[in-house]
């Protein structure tokens, strides 16, 4: 009589250990490559964090380049406010010209000169173009990032009115003042030297001599408009920095 072996028993039981030998290896898998996916999300999110930082930190040598040329750009629009005073009250008359050419001369040149507020955009120029916005997660540091940059727009506006009275201005001057003049004022490096002696105009027109007083109190209005809006400017930039500081510091 034949004997029949019944292998289905452990042929089963074979089965169920290869199909837990390849569970098991499917999650270690799963675990190695889940823990690689974790590994590499943090080692981003660390690099984000420092690219971050690297932004504030220039960002705040940003702020304090603005705060200083804040203050020198003020000092010389109130030195250059005072010498057109002068001019205007110079050209009230034909006598007062004629009397204080040297003085004229001198104030029709510095009084006019003055550049616009150069401030430092570097570090918000990289965050606006190159995406850097999204390495800042905190919505209020953005917040305040855009808002003291939005200020400067209507300081350029004023600017330009300003920029517009200066032609007018020299439009005038190229009329009354001699260039030979002007020329012996100026030195190699651009300078102004006051020339000594009365020279004098090329005309003493009491019209063209008021227009000029005009344009020279109209200058000056302009600048003392933007000096306010300047420290709005320039307060704004402390507190940012105050605040970027605070949140920011080292841990």
């Amino acid at each position: 009589m034949e004997v029949h072996h019944h292998s289905s028993v452990s042929g089963s039981h074979t089965g169920r250990k290869k199909f837990q030998h390849y569970l098991f290896e499917f999650f270690m898998l799963f675990l190695a490559v889940f823990c690689g996916f974790l590994a590499e999300n943090f080692r981003e999110h660390q690099i984000e964090n420092k690219k971050a930082r690297q932004y504030i930190i220039s960002l705040i040598s940003d702020l304090k380049d603005d705060t200083s040329s804040i203050n020198i750009q003020v000092a010389e629009m109130k030195e250059k406010a005072l010498l057109f005073d002068s001019l205007s009250i110079f050209m009230d008359s034909p006598a007062l010209a004629k009397k204080n050419g040297e003085a004229v001369y001198y104030t029709s040149r510095m009084g006019i000169r003055q550049a616009p507020l150069i401030n430092n955009t570097r570090t918000f120029d990289q965050l606006t173009y190159s995406g850097g916005f999204r390495l800042i997660r905190e919505p209020e540091t953005s917040n305040r990032i855009m808002k003291y940059y939005s200020l400067f727009p209507e300081l350029r506006m004023m600017e330009g009115f300003y920029n517009s009275e200066n032609m007018a201005f020299k439009d005038v001057a190229s009329m009354v003042m001699d260039q030979a003049v002007y020329r012996k004022q100026e030195n190699p490096d651009g300078s102004i030297n006051r020339v000594g002696g009365n020279p004098a105009l090329l005309t003493y027109d009491p019209i063209l001599l008021k227009r000029l007083g005009f344009y020279a109190v109209e200058m000056n209005g302009s600048r003392r408009g933007m000096m306010p809006y300047l420290k709005k400017i320039k307060d704004a930039a402390i507190e940012l920095l105050e605040y970027l500081k605070k949140t920011y510091q080292p841990k």
